[in-house]
């Protein structure tokens, strides 16, 4: 529930201090990839309606760059697309710190020692249609 409300602090009371960089720093770079590309959406938005608006004293500043209305379109769409995936991929950080300090916490008291075993071997299983392939695994527990 800490997470929830304020990223970083449910590792911060799992005692996992080393993963609330990682947090700010994906949520941050989200945000500023969001930032930047709607500002570049706005920018070639705003030039496409300048090139547009049927104006003769409309400053344009892409005359000599793009010559197509249909390139600044396009620009568009790019950088929309690009904010909408930054928007996305920092909702599912968000969720991801929550689901971590969530499972960090019911795990927290976990007994891991020395006397937990795993064992992966080979298998062979006799079946009526036939014989069947595969691997075994043992987990033993103290």
């Amino acid at each position: 529930m800490l997470s929830a409300a304020l990223p970083g602090a449910g590792q911060w009371y799992n005692k996992k201090h080393w993963k609330i960089p990682i947090i700010y720093g994906g949520i941050g770079a989200c945000v500023y990839f969001a930032v930047d590309n709607n500002r570049q959406y706005q920018e070639f938005l705003q030039a496409f309606l300048d090139r547009t608006d049927g104006d003769s004293t409309t400053v344009d500043p892409y005359v000599g760059i793009y010559t197509d209305p249909a390139q600044l379109i396009e620009l568009q769409d790019t950088y929309r697309q690009w904010r909408d995936l930054s928007i996305i991929i920092g909702v599912a950080v968000y969720a991801l710190n929550i689901l971590d300090a969530h499972v960090d916490a019911h795990l927290y008291d976990f007994n891991v020692n020395k006397n937990l075993s795993l064992r992966l071997e080979p298998a062979a299983w006799r079946m009526p249609s036939g014989g069947a392939i595969g691997f075994n695994l043992q987990i033993g527990f103290p």
